[in-house]
């Protein structure tokens, strides 16, 4: 049992649990409040006797007032005190011991009262943090919470609802539960709105509307990034092959990290930078370790690395516990960077000069070094000199040169690049005014909130067989508009694994959830409908719709098993008209189009070229001379599976002679 020190007392990770009954007794407002009062009555108590003393009135009220106050201050500032300990420790984290440390503290503030505490228990129980899963007690929390007028907790019963998890399921509910959401300041309910507001789900698409809140996260997210570079996070798809999944170049394995390790210490300069660079801003699934990515910057600086050199000077630029701020060493990195011609370099020294760190503020310098680094390809430096010619920092306006710059830099995903582009979008800045495309600029932005790592927690959880948790966050993702998680809950919901959902309901919901994904984009998704129509899942069967949604994944997607699954249909006829040669295009447009469609693909012509013949030949030509001859009176009446029997025991024999 894993166990730490607390105020001199040894208490286990076991006690989160027991802190949560005792939360959970205390779920209402009201009940809080009579422990407030139980503590003022006690504190009254002991002044008991030197009240009594005490003759007049006046003082004795204000005593009263006074302890009162004295003891609710008290009690909420230990609450407080506690939650920001958690909050501390859980942004310092970087083992699970130090995360069950913090959601230790947050449980006690919870106890005290604290309602940002009770939202992370309740979150805690409602994702299956350190196996504590329990929809039900998380559900008494967020309804407690939501009197309150938690924001956060309004949402979360929105998603419940609009899942029918562990409460009725109600779409009209939801949508109120997201309002009231996003109306108390909910990011992630104003964007569940945009995303609904877009899709037209059970609300009226309303593109202005989707515009208006997605715009307001829009904003946040951007200004979160002009403080500090957002973390692209890995979004894995379990719809790839088991063993591609398990070796998914969207997270490195352990062993491959340990091998590029073992490189790195050999002296191989380009492990060394990448290491450093995933260590710098926590890719791979690898925790964020500054000392560790300085580590291997340094060594590669040493070797020669212009990248390295201007890694190190970007760390000192901005500031972190193992290169602590300075602008003199970033300068000297970057100048070391840019006189190698790196681009990174360059950009570099056009921030200092930009905001005059270091150095006097000087924009055409600054200018000069973006114009250099976004010549070769960098999209940092293409977004601000976008943003030089937007704001007119030193230059003339120049929205047209704005927009280029912005588009070069947006081609290589640069967030800020995104967020312009929609602004000018929206507002018609240099561009004719498109709603639509300003709409999926800004759900582009919103998508690297901190919300997104979930994916990876989704991820891991789902790895390690905890298949109820992992399919409660990546449906979060997916109500919110992520399209990777929309397919990743169809196909854990497929799977039939989960236990949060009645098995009933698992392909219906899924097939929903599908349906979300195809229309994002997603090819995968289109076929997968297709199936489920020709199949009857969660759905009646319907070879019509199945077919026209092969025919979009086939002609749009370029889909090979969309492809055979639609020949196969016009071999057979079912949902559209019996089409042999059509069936046959399409079964070599699949092998032509993927390498694995191959063996698939010849088998089936095999089968129908032998039915073809058969079919034309035997059961026509041979059927029509045959029944002058009185066949079926001489051989009897199946007299066309012995023919078929013949000709095979012949191949057969041909066969034979041929290889002897």
């Amino acid at each position: 049992m894993t166990t730490y020190q607390w105020k001199g007392k040894l208490v286990s990770a076991n006690n989160i649990k027991q802190y949560l009954s005792h939360i959970l007794e205390q779920r209402t407002s009201s009940h809080v409040i009579s422990k407030r009062e139980n503590l003022l009555e006690k504190k009254k108590n002991q002044h008991k006797i030197r009240i009594k003393e005490i003759r007049n009135k006046d003082i004795l009220k204000r005593n009263k007032n006074h302890l009162q106050k004295q003891a609710e201050k008290n009690f909420t500032d230990e609450g407080d005190q506690l939650f920001k300990m958690g909050i501390k420790i859980l942004q310092q984290s970087k083992s699970q011991k130090q995360k069950e440390e913090a959601y230790l503290l947050f449980a006690k503030a919870a106890d005290m009262g604290n309602l940002k505490a009770m939202e992370k228990m309740a979150d805690a129980l409602l994702f299956g943090n350190f196996g504590l899963q329990n929809i039900t007690a998380a559900i008494q929390l967020y309804e407690s919470l939501a009197k309150e007028g938690s924001c956060k907790a309004q949402n979360a019963l929105g998603f419940l609802s609009s899942y029918g998890i562990g409460m009725e399921y109600d779409q009209a509910k939801a949508l109120i539960y997201y309002t009231f959401g996003s109306a108390g300041g909910s990011m992630m309910s104003q964007m569940i709105l945009g995303y609904r507001y877009l899709s037209g789900i059970n609300v009226l698409q309303n593109c202005e509307v989707a515009l208006s809140h997605y715009k307001k996260v829009a904003d946040y997210i951007a200004d979160t990034l002009e403080k500090s570079e957002g973390v692209p996070v890995e979004k894995v798809r379990l719809t790839e092959r088991p063993e591609n999944l398990s070796s998914n170049s969207e997270i490195l394995d352990w062993d491959i990290y340990q091998y590029y390790k073992f490189l790195a210490e050999r002296g191989d300069v380009q492990i060394q930078v990448s290491l450093g660079q995933l260590h710098l801003i926590g890719r791979k699934g690898l925790d964020q370790d500054c000392y560790k990515a300085l580590y291997y910057f340094l060594k590669a600086a040493k070797a020669g690395s212009a990248n390295a050199m201007a890694f190190i000077g970007k760390m000192y630029l901005e500031g972190n516990a193992a290169a602590p701020q300075n602008n003199a060493t970033a300068f000297k990195y970057f100048s070391m960077a840019a006189s190698k011609g790196n681009a990174i370099g360059l950009h570099g020294l056009g921030l200092l000069y930009f905001y005059g760190k270091g150095v006097p503020v000087n924009y055409a310098e600054a200018l000069k070094y973006f114009q250099k680094a976004a010549e070769k390809g960098w999209p940092n430096a293409q977004f601000q000199l976008g943003f030089m010619y937007y704001s007119g920092s030193g230059i003339w306006k120049d929205y047209k040169l704005a927009f280029k710059y912005f588009y070069l830099a947006s081609q290589s995903g640069q967030p800020l690049a995104i967020y312009y582009l929609a602004e000018m979008y929206a507002t018609g800045t240099g561009v004719v005014r498109s709603c639509r495309t300003a709409v999926e600029l800004y759900k582009g932005v919103c998508e690297l909130g901190h919300w997104a790592e979930k994916f990876l927690t989704a991820y891991f959880a789902y790895k390690d067989g905890d298949i109820d948790s992992s399919l409660v966050q990546y449906a979060l993702l997916a109500e919110m508009g992520y399209e990777v998680a929309q397919s990743n809950s169809a196909f854990i919901l497929e799977s039939k694994k989960a236990n949060i959902l009645e098995k009933e309901k698992m392909y219906s919901m899924a097939l929903l959830l599908w349906n979300r994904a195809a229309i994002q984009g997603n090819a995968f998704a289109r076929v997968k409908i297709g199936d489920y129509h020709y199949y009857g899942y969660g759905t009646k069967k319907d070879y019509q719709t199945a077919a026209t949604h092969y025919s979009i994944a086939a002609d749009k997607y370029h889909s090979a098993q969309a492809m055979f699954n639609l020949a196969y249909m016009y071999e057979h006829g079912l949902g559209i008209a019996k089409d042999i040669h059509l069936a046959r295009r399409l079964y070599d447009m699949a092998a032509q189009t993927s390498p694995d469609a191959h063996i698939p693909v010849f088998f089936a012509l095999m089968k129908l070229e032998t039915m073809h013949l058969l079919q034309d030949i035997l059961f026509f030509n041979f059927t029509m001379r045959w029944k002058r001859l009185k066949m079926d009176n001489t051989i009897g009446p199946h007299w066309d599976l012995f023919v078929i029997g013949l000709i095979v025991a012949g191949l057969i024999f041909l066969l034979r002679n041929h290889h002897g």
